[in-house]
């Protein structure tokens, strides 16, 4: 069955109060006691919100009387469309870092950016507004009215000064109405205008609410908004005819032109909200009925309809009646939960967002960024589609402080090392891949020694995040004591002992200093970087890593020769030491513990990098 065969033949058969509004890439309904706003993700998924409002009954009976309700209404309307407008354009925008006016706004003032813009845009439209229907028509119908001598000497002037001005009205508002019907975003707002009054006109038409039966409603809708203008700009001219003729008659103009204009915008601005009133109630009782008289008066707003609506798609019906049904089930049980927007954010957008602020962060670094917020795999990443905005927030957070250059795992806050997840700061060295076959070096000594039937005690010297201790510690289940010389680097390293549950002594001690036992393993990564070369590392290591971590000295040997001569007094008779050096050290590594038997390790890339160090028999 065709529209028209529809609407010919089927009149509605039941009423609601459920009205609309069309927002960005969805549509907001508001019925009895509730309002909900559905729109769809750039994801392709349809989010809702929704909220429970005081009903006609509940408010203040003053602002439930005739001509008041409509000037209430068209108040909380600017208020709670701009709002929502702004609520779906964040479910559907770009996304842009807040500018710092935002953050200085929100932190200077403890409010809500949004807010003030919400606020900023309705002053904003009902300037506009002004500015066009109501001062350039009083402006423009004066010009002509003084200067075309038929008019300006008629004694019916201001009949005549009051026709042109609302012909002028008329005029505007259409050519408005084209005008914004060129941008592309308008274009799709009016096509969900549409989806708005055909869903609304299916549930009135007695049908099931599907999209099929949608489609075939019209799309103009007797109480829609724009009809509602059309009769403000109706009723403004016969009142604005009243307001002419009584300053004419009353003596209330002074003979300037200019006084005189801004008398009369003075006077009509004042007789507003009687406008916006009275069109109101004209609406309200006009959608009561359907007899041929009503269908006259409503034929010009219905008329301007076919400018304001477009035909939708499908999935903009789908969105249509997501609203409209979930106002249905709040209006029909109050006990039913509120729902927030979940927003999603395309990781094609997130990722270069991130990229625009953390600019010196290579692409490695991004993807680990990504995979560790998202919580997937870093070869998973081609499967991501979205982020939530929890998420986004989350990884512009991060960027954020990367783009200083802040190594990742620092902005991070965190890192893995040996399948354990470590606090990291400033007061630590980032642990390397490397140092990781040292601890798995380090747990088989450990466990050859535990298949004797002995109790291990390891010392890990120089324990930077407490890394080695720990996977010593979790894996072995042996006896670990752990030194540094720097007390923040010890607080980071209890902080994650305490974090896994590792039982570990930890000791304040500058190398050797106040350690008195004697251990079965004892291993170390200390630093081994030659000062001169500490200049030539790559910023995000010298600019940010401890350089009490890196500078191992002239020649980036001095630790070694320290511990060495420690080795003695603490070294069990048949213990082990591990040590962890530079590209190029073995050699001078193994120079100085000549008197010991000494065994050099390559590691996973064909590197020198691992001592063992042992008494000789």
């Amino acid at each position: 069955m065709s529209k028209d065969n529809i609407d010919k033949k089927s009149k509605a058969v039941r009423r609601t109060s459920i009205g609309g509004q069309a927002v960005l890439e969805g549509v907001m309904m508001k019925g009895n006691r509730s309002i909900a706003t559905a729109v769809r993700t750039a994801g392709g998924d349809i989010t809702v919100e929704s909220k429970y409002i005081k009903s006609a009954k509940e408010r203040n009976v003053f602002f439930r009387l005739p001509f008041i309700r409509g000037v209430v209404n068209l108040v909380t309307q600017l208020f709670q469309g701009t709002g929502i407008i702004l609520r779906s354009a964040e479910v559907y925008g770009d996304f842009a870092e807040p500018s710092k006016f935002d953050k200085w706004v929100a932190d200077k003032f403890k409010i809500n950016p949004m807010n003030v813009l919400m606020a900023f845009s309705v002053v904003l439209g009902i300037v506009l507004a002004v500015g066009l229907f109501v001062f350039l028509p009083n402006f423009l119908s004066g010009l002509i009215c003084d200067n075309v001598a038929a008019i300006a000497g008629s004694p019916l002037k201001s009949l005549w000064y009051s026709l042109i001005e609302g012909g002028i009205m008329i005029a505007i508002f259409i050519c408005y109405i084209l005008l914004v019907t060129l941008m592309k975003d308008v274009r799709r707002v009016f096509m969900y205008h549409g989806a708005e009054h055909k869903v609304i006109s299916c549930y009135e038409h007695g049908l099931e609410l599907t999209v099929e039966n949608a489609k075939k409603m019209r799309r103009e809708h007797s109480r829609c908004g724009t009809t509602f203008l059309f009769f403000v700009v109706t009723v403004s001219i016969l009142v604005f005819v009243l307001i002419n003729f009584m300053l004419d008659r009353c003596g209330l103009l002074v003979g300037n032109k200019v006084l005189d204009a801004l008398i009369k915008l003075g006077f009509k601005l004042l007789f507003l909200p009687v406008v916006a009133g009275v069109s109101y109630e004209l609406l309200k009782l006009l959608a009561k009925s359907d007899c041929l008289l009503v269908r006259i008066l409503r034929a010009p707003g219905m008329a301007l309809q076919k400018l304001t609506t477009k035909e939708p798609t499908d999935d903009m019906l789908e969105v249509s009646l997501t609203a409209f049904k979930t106002v249905m089930a709040m209006d029909e049980n109050p006990n039913l939960a509120e729902r927030k927007f979940e927003i999603s954010v395309p990781y094609a957008i997130a990722r270069k967002n991130a990229e625009q602020v953390a600019k010196d962060a290579d692409a490695a670094d991004m993807d680990w960024l990504f995979a560790e917020t998202a919580g997937v795999r870093r070869s998973g990443l081609s499967e991501l589609k979205a982020l939530t905005k929890q998420q986004y927030d989350k990884v512009m957070e991060i960027a954020k402080l990367m783009s200083d250059g802040t190594p990742l795992q620092y902005a991070l806050g965190n890192t893995d090392f040996y399948g354990i997840r470590l606090a990291v700061n400033k007061n630590v060295l980032i642990p390397r891949p490397e140092t990781e076959e040292l601890a798995e070096r380090a747990i088989a000594e450990v466990s050859a020694m535990q298949s004797e039937g002995r109790k291990i005690r390891v010392l890990d010297l120089c324990t930077g995040s407490g890394a080695i201790a720990l996977a010593v510690a979790l894996k072995s289940g042996a006896e670990v004591s752990a030194s540094d010389v720097s007390e923040g680097a010890l607080q980071v390293a209890r902080a994650n002992a305490l974090n896994v549950g590792a039982d570990i002594k930890f000791i304040k001690s500058d190398m050797w200093t106040d350690i008195a036992d004697e251990f079965d393993v004892i291993v170390s990564n200390p630093p081994y970087i030659p000062t001169e070369d500490i200049k030539t590392l790559d910023g995000r290591v010298k600019g940010f890593e401890p350089l009490l971590a890196l500078d191992g000295g002239d020649d980036g040997l001095r630790f070694y020769r320290e511990i060495a001569l420690g080795l003695d007094g603490h070294l069990a008779k048949d213990g082990a030491l591990l040590l962890e050096f530079g590209i190029n050290q073995a050699d001078a590594v193994a120079e100085i513990f000549a008197d010991y038997d000494t065994r050099i390790i390559k590691d996973m890339a064909g590197i020198e990098r691992i001592a063992i160090v042992k008494r000789k028999i």
